[in-house]
Parts: C-alpha cells; structure tokens; sequence
C-alpha cells in the first residue's frame, strides 16, 4: 500500500526560492532541525519521502511545531510520499535539488552514490560509513558526486560551537600556545573525551528512541557515530585548511570498546518497547543487551598523538547531562574546553601569556569576550549572544551548505581529505577494537 498525501501550511506561501528540499527516510531528529529556521534559499514548498511508520510521524511533527511556534514560525508545506519503494519513488520523481539524510547509517554512502549519481545535492547527516569495509564507497560516492558537479556535505555541526572556534583559534596562535606538542601513547598531545546518554527527559517524559538505534550495524558504535564530531574536530583543529594526506599521515594504533548494559526494563523505558528486537538477540545476554556503544582510540596525526574516548550511559544523574572535554598542549600553553568554558593553562612565564591572550582577545572577530584569572591559567569568558546552542548550529550549517550549492567549487579542495581521514580513523579504530579479546 502506497500512501501519499499533501500537507498545506497555516500560513501563507514564501516567496518562491530557488531550491525545493527533498528528506529522504528521516529517522533521526536532525533531518527536522534543517528546517527548524526559514532559510532565503530554499523554497517553503518541500517534499518527504519515507516508509509510513513511527520515525515519518514523528518527524512531520517535529515540522508541523516549527510551523505553529508562537515567535518566528516557519512555513514549510510538504508534500509526503510514504510507501515500500519509497527511495526509487523519490529518484523517479526528483521534485527538488537537495536531498537530507539523517538516521538508518547502514547502507548510507551506497544511497548517497546512487543520489549524487541522480544529479542532486545532499546534506547528509553522521555518520556516513560505519563499517571498514564500506571505507571505499566513500570514494565511488566523491567521485559521482564530482562526476555530476554537486556537493556532497557532512553535517559537522560542532564547528559553529563557540568553545570550538575558539580553541582552534588559540591553538594557532604562536603566541599564545606555541608548537603543538608530538605527545606519546602515555602522555597524548590531544585528548577528547565524550559522554552521552541514552535516556533524556523532556517536558517529564522520556525522549523515545527507535529500537533500531540500539543495533549496531544500523547505528554504527560511538566512534563510528558521535566520535566523527570528534575526530572531525582534531584535525579542523590540527590542519586548518590544509588536505591530509591518508593513510600516510594518519596511523590508527589501538581501539577499545566495551557495552553498556540496557536490562528489558531500560529498553522499555527508553524505546516504548517490551522486548528486545529479533536483530539484536545475538548481543543479549543474562543480564541484558550488551550495546556496543563505547569505544577509545589512539591515533597520530602526522605524528601528533591523539587519544580520545566515546561514552554512553544510560542516564544522567540529577542534575547533570552530556559532556565534553578537549585538551590541546603546546610549548607555551594548554588549552582546554571543559564544562563549556575555555581555559589557558601556562607552561611557563603566566604574564606573557596573559598578555598574549589580551592582544588575541582584542583582535578576536568574536565581540565580547573577555579574560579571568583563574588559579595557574586563564578563563576566557563568553558572553551569552554566542552561546547560541546545538540547534541552532544547524541553521548555520544549512547557510554554508546552500552556499557550495550555489558555487560547487567554492567547496575547499581540503573538505574531501578530511572526509576520507576522518572516516579512516572512526572505522579502523573500531576495527581493532572488534580484535580485543
């Protein structure tokens, strides 16, 4: 059975862009968070094409609620075609110039080839390869991509973070952080640590996730998944416009991975279901499903040691949620993202790095900011205007996006090595943590 109907906005019709979006099976949150702003690019007129099911009816509401916000709604009309065949409906149709993609990561980059091939755009939510074997389709879905001169994006929204920009900016201040130190396995130059949890509460209740989230092969485990932020992150940090050279400059050394345990009640209480689905009974055990969702890896790039570790529990305790530590050391200073703050730990003389940080602060393209002592460093403090949170990076996101569309090479050569090495870490580490008895 094929459903298709059309849904008509409150309001009445922008006017018309010169782009139509096309959300393609959207079965993670972020797809919505696209359109949670309206963009002067793209046409309010939108089309979603998807299997009829929990993840299409909760991402129409997701839309339907950025249409019926109080302040600034949006006014996105969509025309929905739910049905079995739905990806070859939508290659047939080709009703717009951009597809979005978020959730079901399994198979991904195939779909994304076959898109590009179609001569269509894409903003593709993370991850786009999670198994090290898929590692090569990276480059069949690259070169469609430049074979029909459209743009294939990665949705690295951590680059529009405050803390973020601000740190690569210190890390390449000479005068501020000096040489980026080589580090060792003991003593790594960049340490990144990431801790999520699997439960939220919003407005009281839990946040559903899908219960395929909970199987690996369509999720993929957190290096896979959360950790390309992460790994996108460093080398954005470490070779700012500068094309990294794969495997040559990239050694993946060592990989770990271990579970967290979800007992028949977790998974309930986080999916809505009350067993265990068929496709992930080989990970369940005694005491629960064993969900393969954490992992640390230890890599060099270009003979700087990284480390970094990617976690999920289950639930926060009161009072606490999501968290992320970066550490950067250089021969003048470390600098650290913690608790959403920045922070300048001299190695030596405190008062010339002070001072450093005052004529950074002062040139800084970031108005406001300003600096604390705190102890044996410095706190650079952010003024709230640029704390502008996680959904609204996507908006930023989207604007960049639109703007390769506009001028497909305009897209940095660079921005397609760092796919490739981004990918080679996340899969390869895995892959060696699959080797850990």
């Amino acid at each position: 059975m094929m459903l298709r109907f059309a849904w008509i906005a409150l309001f009445a019709p922008m006017l018309e862009a010169q782009y139509k979006l096309v959300t393609v099976d959207p079965g993670h949150f972020h797809a919505a968070l696209i359109q949670k702003e309206a963009l002067a690019d793209l046409s309010a007129e939108t089309f979603v094409y998807a299997p009829f099911g929990a993840d299409l009816t909760a991402h129409l509401n997701r839309v339907i609620l950025f249409n019926t916000r109080p302040a600034n709604p949006t006014n996105w009309k969509a025309t929905v075609h739910a049905s079995p065949d739905y990806f070859e409906r939508m290659l047939h149709d080709k009703p717009g110039q951009i597809v979005v993609l978020s959730g079901r990561n399994k198979g991904k980059i195939e779909r994304m080839r076959t898109i590009a091939s179609a001569g269509m755009h894409i903003l593709a939510d993370k991850p786009w390869v999670i198994e090290p074997e898929d590692l090569p389709k990276l480059g069949a879905a690259l070169d469609a991509a430049k074979a029909k001169d459209v743009i294939l994006y990665d949705g690295m929204t951590q680059r529009y973070e405050i803390t973020c920009l601000l740190q690569k900016a210190l890390v390449n201040d000479a005068a501020v952080f000096g040489e980026m130190l080589k580090g060792s396995a003991v003593e790594p130059a960049v340490y990144l640590d990431s801790v999520h949890y699997l439960l939220k509460m919003v407005a009281g209740a839990p946040n559903r996730r899908p219960p395929w989230f909970f199987d690996i092969r369509q999720q993929g485990e957190g290096l896979t998944d959360v950790g390309t932020h992460l790994v996108d992150l460093v080398q954005w940090t470490l070779s700012p416009e500068k094309a990294i050279d794969t495997p040559r400059e990239v050694q993946v050394l060592e990989g770990k991975r271990w579970p967290t345990v979800l007992t028949p009640a977790d998974f309930q209480k986080v999916t809505g279901e009350s067993a265990f689905p068929d496709y992930v009974k080989d990970h369940v055990r005694s005491d629960g499903l064993h969900y393969f969702c954490n992992n640390s890896v230890h890599y060099t790039l270009r003979g700087v040691h990284v480390k970094m570790d990617v976690k999920w529990g289950f639930e926060a305790a009161p009072g606490q949620g999501d968290s992320e530590v970066s550490i950067y050391r250089g021969t003048k200073s470390r600098v650290e993202v913690r608790d959403n703050e920045v922070l300048v730990i001299p190695a030596g003389d405190k008062a010339a790095i002070g001072e450093a940080l005052r004529k950074h602060i002062a040139a800084s393209p970031y108005a406001g900011l300003s600096l604390e002592e705190r102890g044996d460093g410095f706190r650079v403090a952010i003024p709230q205007a640029l704390r502008i949170g996680h959904e609204a990076h996507f908006a930023l996101l989207a604007k960049q996006f639109l703007d390769y569309v506009k001028k497909p090479n305009s897209l940095p050569a660079w921005e397609q090595s760092f796919l490739t090495a981004k990918y080679f870490v996340t899969t390869q580490g895995v892959a060696l943590a699959r080797k850990q008895k």
